[in-house]
């Protein structure tokens, strides 16, 4: 039995072992009509899977010119499937670069003066060039003699798989009832063998690639072929379905957002005290004293106190707050909340007279600057002169505070759905966020909502916000304690498990009167034999330039050295010999390879490569 086995394994690689060997043995003839035979080869049938079937689909002949583009690109195409080309056109332009999805044409030799062209199906679904920006095109290479001498040449085969291929993606995208089956390279042609398959049908508008058109039907449909599938229903309606009563619970995840339009007012504000205050744009000062010439009479000396309330509403919207300057005539103190923060013309400490003769003949000014913003904390603070005056004098001090009255968002989630979500008995059953469903029926739909942006406010204070979203309801479904539903008996199922061993398979069977019989009885799995530890392979690479393409030119010109290498993995035979190909050296000899952490790296480098490097002003 094992070696049949073998021998039907084998056979079957031997068949479909690589995607050559499918292609070969099964694609290419089932869609040209050709005779497929069995695995073993014993039985052979001609397959009708195609509706119409041409010989020649399509037909690329080129031409290099001695500046490495290609001068003359010349396309047959069998239309209408009756064998006979009947449409020929040449592309208007010379090839400087191929793509995956069009061509790049520039100044015949060098890269300068291109133009960027992708491949499309016009009205009468004949193929043109459609000119767009670079970015719409992907793996896109130069072939001209910028990049190096001979490249179309020395690479013929190449240079033509991938310009046909990007010719047939088009022609299969406008119309998927075409179907390729063999690519034939000869010398400078690339000729494709196809039919028409998927559906035999006249309009190339096909039910069957409506998902293409319209991803999003893909759920809806499948909830509904669910409710009518007569296993899913059996599945539904058995005792593991029904044996648990369900309670459906609704929540929302909703983002709150308030705008808040501060004024100066609302930030601080002079409640009581001081003689004035001026506000100049999103800066305000506050003055206390008596400034006018000698208003204050001290006879030998006299103590003058000037207090001012200033009320702090949302300190976080203060941006600078000073004393900008005082002076007195003769003696000044400034205090905050009682605590001494500035004096003169000197030291002047104590609560009581100067330390010195009050009479001082002159007047002191003082531009501290002295930064408030660490006393100025939400509620009400005092700010307290205090002048010495012998016979006449005079005293002022001004604070100075710079306000944001910008418009402010105050954001909140308020997330209705945790107390449910930590139920382990609860799972969700459904989620609309934003508008759009990522779940349904219990299954993720895999379809997420592009971030949302929302203008919000008032006409005087807009604030445009952006976020992931702003609204997710919820249906979870909840199992729940129920005596009217009897729960499913698993209970066999898990004595089975918990009391096996390799060697014995325990069992314990309810009996008619409602009593269990324990049983044990030998049990083992035949020898499965020895099988190796892998299937051996190799490793090898290489060496070819750097020709791709992107925005900023030839991205080998822009290295130190642009000669880089493709790297290759072989299935060795049983010779254990490394079947490499042209220009190839063995990098790994045939063995248990394991290069996952190599595979990482790279995965990991194309996913960065993808990522913005460049910091923008717009979203692109």
């Amino acid at each position: 039995m094992e070696e049949r086995a073998r021998t039907a394994a084998e056979a079957a690689r031997a068949k479909s072992g690589d995607s050559e060997a499918l292609q070969r043995n099964y694609v290419t003839p089932g869609l040209s009509g050709q005779p497929i035979t069995t695995v073993d080869s014993s039985k052979a049938f001609t397959p009708n899977l195609a509706c119409q079937k041409t010989a020649t689909l399509m037909e690329v002949l080129v031409q290099p010119a001695s500046s490495g583009d290609l001068a003359s690109v010349q396309i047959a195409r069998d239309t209408d499937f009756d064998g006979t080309v009947d449409s020929r056109i040449n592309l208007p332009v010379p090839v400087s670069g191929i793509c995956a999805n069009g061509v790049i044409s520039c100044q015949p030799g060098t890269w300068n003066q291109c133009n960027y062209f992708r491949w499309d199906m016009d009205t009468a679904r004949n193929l043109k060039l459609t000119q767009v920006d670079m970015p719409q095109l992907a793996g896109c290479y130069c072939i001209n003699n910028s990049c190096g001498t001979n490249l179309a040449w020395g690479n013929m085969a190449s240079v033509l798989g991938d310009l046909g291929g990007g010719m047939i993606g088009a022609l299969t995208t406008a119309d998927p009832r075409i179907g390729v089956a063999q690519a034939v390279i000869d010398g400078p042609s690339i000729r494709y063998v196809g039919a028409q398959s998927t559906a035999c049908t006249s309009d190339p508008s096909l039910a069957q690639t409506a998902y293409r058109a319209n991803p999003g039907a893909l759920a809806d449909d499948a909830f509904a072929a669910a409710s009518s599938n007569q296993v899913f229903q059996s599945l539904s309606g058995s005792p593991v379905g029904i044996g648990t009563a369900q309670q459906l619970r609704h929540c929302t995840i909703e983002r709150q957002v308030t705008v808040v339009k501060s004024g100066i007012d609302d930030i601080i504000t002079r409640t009581s005290g001081g003689y004035s205050t001026i506000k100049s744009g999103k800066a305000v000062d506050f003055y206390l004293g008596s400034p006018s010439d000698n208003s204050l009479s001290g006879g030998s000396c006299r103590l003058f106190d000037f207090k001012m309330r200033l009320h702090v509403g949302d300190s976080d919207r203060i941006v600078d707050a000073r004393l900008a300057e005082y002076f007195a005539d003769d003696w000044g103190q400034i205090r905050i909340d009682g605590t001494l923060v500035a004096s003169g013309p000197t030291p002047w400490t104590s609560t009581g007279f100067p330390p010195s003769g009050c009479e001082k003949k002159k007047t002191f000014y003082v531009y501290p600057n002295l930064d408030l913003k660490p006393w100025l904390t939400p509620g009400d603070h005092e700010i307290w002169l205090r002048v010495a005056v012998g016979e006449g004098g005079e005293g002022m001090a001004r604070v100075h505070v710079e306000v944001d009255a910008s418009c402010r968002t105050v954001e909140q989630l308020v997330d209705q759905c945790g107390p449910i979500a930590a139920d382990p008995k609860c799972r969700v059953d459904s989620e609309m966020v934003d508008g759009v469903q990522t779940f349904r029926g219990g299954i993720n739909t895999g379809l997420r909502p592009l971030p949302q942006t929302r203008l919000l406010g008032t006409e005087a204070c807009p604030v445009s916000l952006t976020r992931d979203y702003f609204q997710k309801d919820r249906t979870y479904r909840c199992a729940i304690d129920s005596t009217s539903l009897p729960k499913p008996d698993t209970s066999r199922g898990t004595y089975i498990i918990d009391h096996s061993t390799e060697t014995i398979l325990a069992d314990r069977a309810r009996q008619g009167d409602g009593s269990f019989a324990e049983s044990t009885r030998p049990f083992s799995l035949p020898d499965r034999g020895s099988v190796p530890a892998c299937e051996p392979i190799c490793k090898t690479r290489a060496p070819r330039v750097n020709t791709a393409a992107a925005p900023a030119g030839v991205v080998g010109s822009l290295q130190n050295n642009p000669t880089a290498y493709d790297r290759f993995y072989h299935a060795c035979g049983s010779d254990n010999v490394c079947p490499t190909g042209p220009g190839e050296e063995i990098v790994s000899a045939c063995g248990c390879l394991d290069d996952c952490p190599e595979a990482v790296v790279m995965m990991q480098t194309v996913r960065l490569g993808g990522a913005d490097l460049v910091c923008t002003g717009t979203v692109r």
